[in-house]
């Protein structure tokens, strides 16, 4: 895994390095003009070597900084700061200018500034801890606190694990840290290093997230939100070359190109559901999370019912499990900022071929993408491409379980039934184009938090093949996630718009969990997936999912953290 990951991490660095070269100090963000077409759619130094790598307790070296007078200066000299973030000091060195040792014998100094002004490089930094903590959110007197010296809150006597460059930044910016305060380690090791010595938590340059980091936010704002204010947040450090004789980036973070992705559970508008959204208004269920999903770039669901004219009126108590939606409530979908459809359901057809081929057509006015089933068998299998802020995705998805009436054929709709060499085959093609593959299962379904042997082997060789993100929407019980082979595994998110607030097995265990809703937002940074953050739901009154509470949200994920083996 480590080994996939690095050399994914190194190679999407170096095109960041490049790719950010192009944006100079005043020039303008290009804004994203929507445009589409069939297919388609757009939308807006190093550390020291140290034994072990790392130095729990190490007390700060002395940091040189530039001095006030250079007249000793030999010209077109460079001297670096010894906290320049490393992409920052690449970029610098590739300007050919010879570096000097000593800051008084350079003419020219790359540090960080205490005056900020239009040419100022604003470096974004990240707090984070291993991906299953449950704290969210630090407040930055936390963070500085435990700098000095004073511990409180979640990781109180903790040390802040970072890199030599980020301590050096820092102390510039906030002085020289309490002896026991900071852990060094390389960056290379740094994310290996926090997830042995848990709990931890780290400061890292937002250019080395890494998915198997939680961003925490500070004082409520994340670099990994969309509507991330810079000026509002706390953990940014600014940088200047005097004099600006080369041209460098305007920063590390840039939002033209960053897509937040919201993945979704089980849609099913029946039974209970359709009865609440007829009493109290087709927009009834999302009330609660429409926001959340309306504010991602892209917002994917996974309908698993057919709309029909001739849908008979909801029964909350019916037994049947033939299933329709009235073509009505599609309008929550509209309200929610539906993006991309997910077809996998095995109850499109229950009644008959017309139906799903007027539901395609539905989807289809509204611009909307699906995967995962379609117009016929070639359409079922068709990867759906999307490129958002310059991010190239790429969805498919299948039905293992059926009912064999339930798939597409030739010459009809239905879901796509799976075959494992083509889809991987296709997801190797894809990445070999430039996508990062999303996959999707509607596997069976086992009311069990933790992955059979089978459903594991099926989800991992979709990593395996290249898929970044393998994602279980069949599960009405949330399910355990995993970190693999520098992959993302969820196999199950279970309900979104369900009725299935409790569960009965067949021995006559009521299973309550099934009222619990995940929504992974999926976080893409320019061209390379960065991180998720786990949104947790409630589900209320049988229709609509409600926010849980600090207490249910830290109970939720640590019954999920404790059957994944981390």
């Amino acid at each position: 895994m480590a080994n996939r990951a690095l050399s994914k991490y190194y190679a999407m660095g170096f095109t960041l390095l490049l790719a950010t070269c192009g944006r100079m100090w005043g020039s303008p963000v290009e804004s994203h003009v929507p445009s589409s077409s069939p297919g388609t759619v757009s939308t807006a130094s190093p550390a020291p070597n140290r034994p072990g790598g790392l130095n729990p307790g190490l007390s700060p070296p002395a940091f040189s900084s530039s001095p006030q007078s250079t007249s000793g200066a030999q010209p077109n000299t460079l001297w670096i700061s010894p906290g320049t973030p490393d992409m920052l000091r690449r970029l610098a060195l590739s300007s050919g200018l010879e570096q000097a040792v000593d800051p008084q014998e350079a003419s020219i100094h790359l540090e960080v500034s205490k005056s900020p002004s239009d040419r100022t490089i604003t470096w974004i930094y990240a707090l984070v801890t291993p991906f299953p903590t449950t704290t969210d959110d630090i407040v930055i007197q936390t963070i500085q606190d435990a700098w000095v010296g004073k511990p409180s809150g979640p990781f109180a006597g903790r040390p802040l694990w970072m890199t030599a460059p980020t301590l050096a930044a820092f102390s510039e910016a906030w002085g020289a840290p309490a002896s026991s305060s900071v852990s060094i380690v390389d960056a290379d090791k740094l994310v290996q290093s926090a997830w042995a010595n848990r709990p931890a938590w780290a400061i890292v340059p937002f250019e080395q997230l890494d998915p198997r980091w939680k961003v925490l936010s500070v004082n409520g704002q994340s670099p990994l939100h969309n509507d991330f204010n810079p000026s509002a947040y706390a953990l940014k450090l600014n940088f200047s070359l005097n004099p600006a004789v080369i041209p460098l980036v305007a920063g590390n973070r840039d939002a033209s190109r960053l897509t937040v992705l919201a993945m979704t559970g089980v849609t099913a508008l029946v039974r209970a559901t359709a009865d609440r959204m007829e009493k109290n208004g087709v927009l009834y269920p999302g009330e609660e999370i429409r926001t959340v999903l309306r504010s991602a770039d892209l917002t994917h669901i996974s309908n698993e019912v057919s709309f029909n004219q001739n849908c008979p009126t909801p029964d909350p108590w019916t037994s049947s499990l033939q299933f329709c939606s009235d073509p009505r409530y599609i309008a929550l979908l509209e309200d929610i900022g539906v993006d991309i459809v997910e077809l996998t359901g095995n109850h499109l057809l229950d009644y008959g071929t017309g139906p799903m081929l007027t539901t395609l057509d539905m989807y289809d006015q509204r611009g909307w993408l699906h995967f995962g089933g379609g117009w016929n068998l070639a359409d079922a299998h068709q990867a759906v491409k999307v490129t958002n802020h310059g991010n190239k995705l790429a969805f498919l998805g299948c039905n293992p379980v059926g009912p064999a009436s339930d798939w597409a054929t030739e010459t009809s709709p239905g879901s796509a039934p799976c075959d494992h060499e083509q889809m991987q085959a296709e997801i190797a093609r894809l990445v070999s184009e430039g996508y990062l593959p999303i996959m999707t299962f509607q596997y069976n379904e086992y009311y069990q938090p933790s992955p059979t042997d089978y459903e594991q082997r099926d989800f991992r060789s979709m990593a395996d093949a290249g898929a970044v993100i393998v994602s279980g929407s069949q599960a009405h019980m949330p399910a355990a996630m995993e970190f693999y082979e520098g992959s993302f595994i969820h196999y199950g998110l279970g309900n979104l718009f369900f009725d299935q607030m409790v569960h009965q097995m067949d021995n006559g265990t009521i299973i309550k969990d099934t009222s619990n809703v995940f929504v992974d937002r999926h976080i893409i940074y320019d061209g390379r997936y960065i991180g998720t953050e786990l949104l947790t739901y409630i589900l209320d009154d049988y229709a609509r999912p409600r926010v849980m509470t600090e207490a249910e949200r830290a109970h939720f994920l640590q019954q999920i953290f404790s059957v994944t083996d981390w």
